[in-house]
């Protein structure tokens, strides 16, 4: 049973203005969760230089975290940290949400699924999230 749907879209400059600016170390802590961060080369640690790629994946996973909120129907209202709602790459590339703190107990309390895609061309991200409810004969 569908719980909830959302889209987003986030323009692709704005967030390259968002993550090279002056505070774009405190942006990307903020915003992005420890799998992410390093996915994005933004991990103190790990650093990468911000290519187009990383800045238009980065904008994905921001329109990822619009989307969930959207989806769950409470925006940042709720008990989200925007950190703790991550969009990763699967080994097979396909993206997947991973839920950390009290997001995640939010998602299992409520014994939802969350299904993402992402896209992204002509300077905008995409993301549209899709929150099912498990059946009760399939919670374990």
């Amino acid at each position: 049973m569908i719980f909830g749907i959302g889209c987003d879209l986030c323009a692709i400059p704005r967030m390259e203005k968002s993550l090279a600016g002056p505070h774009g170390a405190a942006f990307g802590r903020r915003v992005f969760g420890p799998e992410e961060r390093l996915a994005l080369g933004l991990d103190p640690e790990h650093p990468s230089p911000l290519t187009a790629h990383r800045i238009a994946s980065a904008a994905a996973d921001f329109a990822a975290k619009e989307a969930f909120l959207k989806a769950a129907g409470t925006g940042l209202a709720g008990p989200f940290s925007l950190s703790e709602i991550q969009a990763v790459r699967l080994d097979s590339g396909a993206p997947a949400y991973r839920f950390s703190g009290r997001t995640a107990a939010w998602v299992e309390e409520r014994y939802l699924t969350a299904h993402l895609t992402l896209s992204h061309d002509g300077g905008v991200a995409m993301a549209v999230c899709l929150l099912e409810k498990m059946e009760a004969s399939c919670i374990r």
